[in-house]
């Protein structure tokens, strides 16, 4: 019998095939990746057994793989949350870049300053974290520490990251031409191939770039 094949077959295998892709780069280096690996076992396992006829052992793997489904969401959960943030924004099926923005005087002013502090922090042996939002919002990241709400300026943003400042831990958001807080607590990267070697300040920015849109800068001590 010949095997018919449409249009509609090959539209329907296209769009499988795109979000197969996107699923794997979301679950890539992630924890994921060992929690799908399982769940593979268990269905190779559950096909043998039922082969077999072992019907205890497959009777408990098909309640097991029925008990995953249902958890699915929960353990997945980071993975889906940056999934749907990335299909949110601008760009998802259009590679656009924020570099490629026509840049008002103000934002210009934003990135000079930028450009002059972190050499001088950096011959300083100062630290610093620095975010600058973009399309998706960060409010949740502000909670977590001082809002300042201040207009930009170099000297300020210096002070800030000085080791006798209270505000000198965590990182600084900015929002638009404004420092909208300081102090803030960055979400940790999930990845597993990140060296030892990079410190908790590293581990933060990876980990904010991985969950959002944002741009982030770090000086090291």
């Amino acid at each position: 019998m010949p095997i018919s094949f449409s249009l509609l077959d090959l539209i329907d295998i296209l769009i499988i095939a795109f979000i197969s892709y996107h699923v794997i780069l979301l679950i890539k280096d992630t924890p994921a990746v060992q929690l799908i690996k399982g769940l593979v076992i268990l269905f190779i396992v559950s096909f043998i057994a039922d082969q077999l006829g072992l019907r205890t052992i497959n009777w408990l793997l098909k309640g097991a793989m029925a008990m995953m489904v249902v958890a699915l969401p929960i353990i997945f959960q980071p993975e889906i949350r940056r999934g749907l943030l990335k299909m949110g924004k601008r760009g998802f099926f259009i590679n656009t870049s924020f570099l490629h923005k026509e840049v008002d005087k103000k934002i210009e002013q934003l990135i000079n300053g930028l450009v002059m502090v972190m050499p001088m922090l950096s011959s300083k042996h100062k630290g610093a974290l620095v975010v600058l939002e973009r399309e998706v919002g960060l409010k949740d990241i502000l909670e977590t520490g001082i809002i300042l709400n201040s207009e930009f300026s170099p000297e300020l943003l210096y002070s800030i990251f000085m080791l006798d400042s209270p505000l000198h831990d965590g990182a600084v958001i900015i929002r638009g031409n404004k420092i909208a807080g300081a102090n803030c607590i960055l979400p940790l990267s999930e990845r597993m191939d990140i060296s030892k070697s990079l410190g908790t300040r590293h581990r933060a920015a990876l980990g904010l770039s991985e969950q959002t849109d944002a741009l982030t800068i770090i000086v090291s001590e």
